[in-house]
């Protein structure tokens, strides 16, 4: 019967889901690749940066290939989005995995991340802000059904190669890309009132789940461990603290910090503490259920539906 398999080609890694027919976890993959490595500023792709993304889908595909996936759906978001030479990087992505790259908007990536993220919460808890923490942007979107989303140009890379020219970051640096955060988030919440509107805050993506280990001192990646734990802002603030008095070298290897997300974990780190305090929330319910869950439910129903 075959399974079914979504591929994410995001700012900072490349990501790879495939679950069986009932939606059903079977595989979940991440690898840093640095996709939108220096596009905030120069508005396209870097080669390496291609050349790593590239290398990583034909892993995905081969995976792919062993696991029996019968439909895939391959997207990209905030870097391709604002990448001037993405049409050739699509279509060597798509001659790889044998699907289209389609590029989401903002609003499109906000809609599967938020079916990903709370598919599986009883709607008695919302509603919810979720939040997805990219490298580029971060999208927000409140619910239980989808009732007002903004997707903002801010994410951990794109922080991090605006403010934190120093490693360690000095505290001006972090005092001036916290002021400009609060900006986005007051205008947000101002154009989109239905934003403060939440109960709950829902995390995803790979800055909060790193946090999440790091807060748990997890030194390997537990997936029970992580989905669904409660973090607070006391311990987002306090890792915020101590990652951002070590340079990148000293981050990587910590406790959920792999090597590739510790140059920008410290941006990543500051997304999460500022939305949290402008909003009002005490505590982030990590999700690692996400937009590549969203995709894998869009193909599932699609495929259940009668022709």
């Amino acid at each position: 019967m075959g399974n079914f398999a979504a591929v994410d080609c995001g700012t900072l890694s490349t990501r790879l889901l495939i679950s069986d027919r009932r939606g059903e976890q079977i595989v979940r993959l991440m690898r840093v690749t640095g996709l939108g490595e220096g596009v905030d500023r120069a508005r396209a792709l870097r080669p390496e940066a291609v050349d790593r993304a590239l290398s990583v889908l034909r892993e995905f595909r081969a995976v792919m290939d062993e696991l029996d996936v019968r439909a895939a759906r391959m997207v990209g978001t905030s870097a391709l989005r604002d990448a001037a030479n993405r049409a050739s990087f699509s279509a060597a992505a798509q001659e790889v995995v044998g699907t289209p790259l389609l590029l989401l908007s903002g609003e499109e990536e906000a809609a599967l991340s938020f079916l990903g993220a709370t598919a599986e919460l009883p709607s008695t808890e919302g509603p919810w802000l979720v939040a997805d923490i990219g490298g580029g942007s971060t999208e927000l979107v409140v619910g239980p059904e989808p009732s007002a989303a903004r997707s903002l140009d801010l994410g951990c890379v794109r922080l991090t190669e605006r403010f934190l020219h120093h490693d360690p970051p000095t505290g001006e640096e972090l005092a001036a890309a916290r002021a400009w955060l609060g900006a986005q988030f007051e205008q947000a919440e101002a154009e989109e009132p239905a934003l403060g509107s939440a109960h709950a805050l829902v995390g995803l993506a790979g800055t909060v789940s790193a946090l999440a280990s790091y807060d748990q001192g997890l030194r390997s990646y537990d997936h029970d461990a992580v989905h669904h734990y409660r973090l607070s802002r006391a311990a987002v603030e306090a890792a915020l603290a101590g990652l951002a008095s070590r340079p990148a070298t000293g981050r990587a290897g910590l406790p959920g910090i792999e090597p590739g997300r510790a140059p920008v974990i410290v941006g990543g780190a500051l997304v999460l503490a500022t939305l949290m305090a402008h909003f009002g929330f005490d505590e982030c319910l990590v999700s690692e259920s996400d937009i590549l869950d969203g995709l894998v439910i869009t193909l599932i129903r699609l495929d259940r539906t009668p022709t």
